[in-house]
């Protein structure tokens, strides 16, 4: 599904950060909202107890590093680590090569682990969500979450409207 939607193209991903192509953010934001509704209602309906999902602790300065250098090799590389897979599987050497990128980070990683563990411990504040974090009950964060999807679903739309049209104009 993820190749029919165009997901192994390193175009259409980078498209996102130029604004003219929106349909990454639109998938995942739709996967994050799906996933938030279906454990909310089953959760009220009983049939999944929310206490035992785990959640990552959180340690705030290596996350927000973590993160950062996620998103650069996203843009540079035009792939995330799920889409590199499919665009391997498809044949696409650049997806190869990013992969590459992706294993010799994590050796790195591996490799500078004593130098940099403290760091990586550092700001520890234990299990979050966003209801403790907001003081708000779950109910009002999920329908919270929902109006920002909207409003992030047209706020997408106006952006590739926006941009799409300067880049056809410019060609």
């Amino acid at each position: 599904f993820l190749e029919r939607a165009g997901f192994g193209s390193a175009r259409k991903l980078t498209d996102q950060f130029y604004f003219r192509d929106m349909a990454v953010f639109r998938v995942m934001f739709t996967a994050i909202v799906t996933a938030m509704l279906g454990l909310f209602y089953l959760g009220a309906l009983g049939w999944v107890d929310s206490s035992l999902v785990y959640i990552s602790p959180t340690f705030l300065w290596p996350q927000i590093l973590g993160g950062l250098i996620l998103g650069v090799g996203f843009i540079v590389g035009g792939y995330c680590p799920g889409t590199s897979m499919v665009a391997i599987a498809t044949g696409k050497l650049d997806a190869l090569v990013f992969v590459a990128g992706v294993f010799a980070g994590i050796l790195a990683i591996g490799e500078a682990w004593p130098a940099i563990e403290t760091f990586a411990n550092a700001s520890p504040l234990g299990r979050l969500t966003l209801p403790e974090v907001l003081h708000l009950s779950s109910g009002m964060v999920v329908f919270l979450v929902v109006l920002m999807a909207i409003g992030g679903f047209w706020g997408a739309g106006a952006l590739e409207r926006r941009f799409a049209k300067s880049a056809r104009e410019e060609q």
